[in-house]
């Protein structure tokens, strides 16, 4: 059965255990996600398509083979495609007792996984095509509405140009202008324009993730080819705050689970697949109590360079230096 993004709001979803949702809008995939996932609230268990593929009796087992003592699930089954359309069209739907949700690229006319889930009564396939330029601009209005922040129509179209239709690229953006706030009540146009220039952020990212990986060639490298001007070290440093409180996050998770993949899988917001091996070398690196103690130096440094930014891009360089020098991975 074919279910429009707009009306989820009016299904009964308890018809349902079986969806595909298709189309490029990864933003709008993310939240129909979390909306079906509130409705059954079980527990979430994510596969890879080719994880399946690669033992197709592995998965049948784990949905038929329950206990009256086990909890129902919700399957998240990412960067689904075709080639998983005759293990669902061996699902017998009838019988299914938990959620499975297919995460799927661009299905055309054609697909066999579409056509088979749009005839059925008790499956739903939901389709998530691009944003419009006005949805994403609301979108937009009511980020800067919730913050008191008044902006330039100019401003809102600057940040919907360089989403590519995708809400969740424009909630990245904002979330950039929101981690870059602080108690800031008024944005520039040249504000707004670094912080959502992808080159920049890129290398910023980099350098970031570098440092906190102990990678000094890279970090020197970075540091060598970019010629950063004073007010670009107060947006390095919010980077900086945002990585180190993430790593921060899954430290203290592991202190309870101790399974690094484990962790890395089920954190919220998901962690993007390429960024995975690099966060993960971080949690090896760091301890805790470390972390703790150069996310209370950024802090200071952001202070110090609010009231006197002429010393800012030294401040930065001596701050990634030293970390760099450090022998990080003891737990004192």
């Amino acid at each position: 059965m074919i279910l429009k993004s707009f009306e989820l709001d009016k299904i009964n979803f308890s018809k349902f255990k079986l969806f595909v949702l298709y189309g490029e809008n990864e933003g709008l995939k993310k939240e129909i996600i979390s909306k079906i996932k509130r409705n059954y609230n079980n527990k979430e268990i994510i596969y890879e398509e080719e994880q399946i593929l690669k033992n197709k009796d592995l998965f049948f087992s784990e949905i038929k083979n329950k206990s009256l003592f086990d909890e129902n699930k919700t399957f998240i089954i990412e960067r689904s495609s075709e080639k998983i359309s005759e293990i669902v069209m061996d699902l017998d739907q009838n019988f299914l007792d938990d959620i499975i949700i297919l995460n799927c690229g661009v299905l055309d006319k054609k697909s066999k996984l579409r056509n088979f889930i749009e005839k059925s009564d008790n499956a739903g396939i939901i389709p998530t095509y691009k944003d419009n330029s006005q949805s994403l601009i609301n979108i937009a209005k009511e980020f800067f509405l919730k913050n008191k922040i008044s902006v330039s129509y100019e401003t809102l179209n600057l940040l919907v140009n360089r989403c590519s239709g995708d809400r969740g690229n424009l909630k990245n953006e904002l979330e950039k202008v929101s981690n870059y706030l602080c108690d800031k009540k008024v944005l520039s146009m040249k504000e707004i324009s670094t912080l959502t220039n992808l080159a920049e952020n890129y290398s910023a990212s980099e350098l970031v993730d570098a440092s906190l990986s102990k990678n000094l060639k890279k970090t020197q490298e970075i540091l060598n080819e970019n010629n950063y001007a004073n007010e670009d070290i107060f947006f390095i440093l919010r980077v900086f705050l945002q990585k180190a409180k993430k790593i921060l996050s899954l430290l203290e998770k592991i202190e309870n689970k101790s399974d690094i993949e484990k962790v890395i899988s089920e954190h919220r917001p998901p962690i993007f697949w390429k960024d995975k091996p690099v966060i993960k070398k971080q949690l090896e690196l760091w301890s805790y109590k470390k972390m703790s103690n150069l996310i209370q130096k950024l802090n200071h440094i952001e202070i110090t360079i609010k009231k006197n930014n002429t010393l800012s891009i030294i401040l930065m360089k001596n701050f990634i230096y030293e970390m760099l020098d450090q022998k990080i991975s003891s737990s004192s």
